[in-house]
């Protein structure tokens, strides 16, 4: 038999058995090792600063690694490595087996998990997984212990068809949704391991619906953080009080109207927004065409099933993915200093504290806007009320950075494009997500030259983050032979 001449594109029939692979894979090994790792809380370290005592992100750093190592892959190398102090992160490395081959494929995941939140369905939780219908339900599945998984395997199904591929690396961090802070030490300690990057594949996005491959061009950066307002020492009698004590939940509200208008939404800063390029205004356009209304229907609103009844911000699709890709917004998600409803006596509180989530636009510097909304937060205080701000993260580094991907190779758009149409049937569509991944602009600079494929599972009512979080296994199957077929045309 006459060896297959890796400049080829790859022909129907072995785009159908990468597919094939993938899915029998995702079967048989994927889908059980992902049930075992959803039922492990291993939260990031944000929500667990016991997180070295509790043993979980070991726990699940160590059973991805034991699972990567117990496929075999040929010439495929792994390594936990620590540094002092830090959440660990997984190293494996693959040679090259595509002659004349010299840059490398950087693959990127991460372990750690988000919290728990409430809401889930009676018959689901965020540690008890639950595989119903070709969702596998449960916390940190798809966002995104899946990714080392399908990495490899998109790995294995090259080589189970006799495929070529570049030297490709993986880099499994477990501190991601903590803004990444541990990982930039491990991005110098590994930079001469890493190689001459040609293209980066994360998986750790989303999909504007589950019928095509979607490439993210652009990401949000972000700022989060503590505001809390003090006017008291102590709670006393509201009757007594009220009307003399001003509310410190009053004194929030009008710090806040500071930073947004609270009839629309808007950012009023206007340091705080970015020009809209030209290319991403087309793309819209056209991911707007392509979802329609379910760029707003998608949600699980409150007052009608699928949108039906509701007034979101905008029924314009090209708005409704401007507003959660290219503006900038703000969400308050958790509160303290008030007791529980049935112990919310005639008190007014000493203080009212707000945790901030500030999503940026992706051109706009992350550190520089946490002291920028320090400043606009803290400066002359209503009633010189005690008001402070503490954003999350350490020195240096208080706000993670947006993210604008660089200008398509002609031979990655081919491929892209290519690998949609054999494994979904339909073409690649491209789209702007308003979630945060620190790494892509890290590696954007350290790797100038590096193309970039973004992508994941986070599809149409998948919840990362919120309960009743689901993976969707048909698209994960057909996303891991797509990636397979991509790295496959590498040059």
């Amino acid at each position: 038999m006459n060896a297959r001449d890796p400049l080829l594109p790859l022909q129907p029939d072995e785009a159908s058995a990468l597919g094939a692979f993938a899915s029998r894979r995702w079967d048989e090994a994927i889908v059980p090792a992902l049930t075992d790792y959803i039922g492990v809380p291993a939260k990031s370290p944000m929500f667990d600063p016991d997180w070295q005592a509790h043993g979980f992100i070991e726990r699940v750093v160590r059973d991805a690694a034991s699972w990567v190592e117990s496929r075999k892959v040929p010439g495929l190398t792994l390594e936990v490595v620590r540094l002092s102090g830090r959440t660990p992160v997984i190293f494996f490395e693959i040679p090259a087996t595509k002659a004349g081959s010299s840059d490398t494929v950087l693959m990127y995941g991460h372990l750690d998990k988000q919290p728990e939140f409430t809401g889930w369905r009676t018959d689901l939780g965020p540690w008890t997984p639950k595989y119903e219908s070709g969702l596998l339900y449960g916390r940190g599945g798809a966002d995104d212990g899946y990714a080392v998984y399908a990495a490899v395997t998109a790995v294995e199904s090259l080589k189970a068809q006799g495929l070529t591929h570049p030297r490709i690396v993986g880099l499994i961090e477990s501190c991601e949704e903590s803004g990444s802070h541990d990982l930039p030490p491990y991005l110098d300690a590994l930079r001469s391991r890493l190689g001459e990057v040609g293209l980066v594949v994360c998986l750790d996005s989303g999909a504007g619906n589950y019928d095509q491959l979607w490439l993210t061009t652009s990401l949000r950066g972000m700022v989060s953080g503590v505001l809390k307002v003090e006017i008291l020492t102590e709670g006393v009698h509201s009757g007594d009080a009220s009307g003399v004590v001003p509310s410190s939940f009053r004194i929030l509200r009008q710090v806040l109207d500071r930073l947004e208008d609270s009839a629309t939404g808007r950012l009023l800063p206007e340091s705080f927004h970015c020009a809209l390029p030209a290319d991403r205004a087309a793309q819209v356009r056209a991911a707007a065409a392509i979802l329609g209304e379910q760029a707003w229907k998608t949600f699980p609103w409150a007052c009608g099933a699928d949108g039906a009844n509701t007034l979101p911000t905008t029924t314009d699709p090209v708005e409704a993915l401007l507003n959660r890709s290219w503006r900038p917004t703000l969400s308050v998600t958790g509160v303290d200093g008030f007791p529980e409803m049935g112990s919310a006596g005639n008190v007014l509180r000493p203080y009212t504290a707000f945790k901030l989530s500030l999503r940026l636009p992706p051109l706009i510097d992350g550190h520089q806007a946490s002291l920028k909304l320090k400043t606009l937060l803290e400066d002359n205080a209503p009633y010189n009320a005690k008001v402070t701000f503490h954003a999350d993260g350490r020195a240096g580094a208080l706000g993670a950075n947006g993210w604008n991907a660089p200008d398509l190779a002609p031979w990655l758009e081919s491929a892209l494009n290519t690998a949609s149409s054999a494994q979904f049937g339909a073409p690649v569509a491209y789209i702007g997500q308003g979630g945060t991944i620190p790494l892509m602009s890290l590696l954007q600079q350290g790797f100038p030259s590096a193309q970039m494929m973004v992508c994941g599972v986070l599809g149409p009512k998948s919840n990362a983050h919120g309960p009743n979080e689901f993976l969707h296994v048909p698209y994960a199957k057909r996303l891991t032979a797509a990636v397979a077929q991509v790295i496959a045309a590498c040059p």
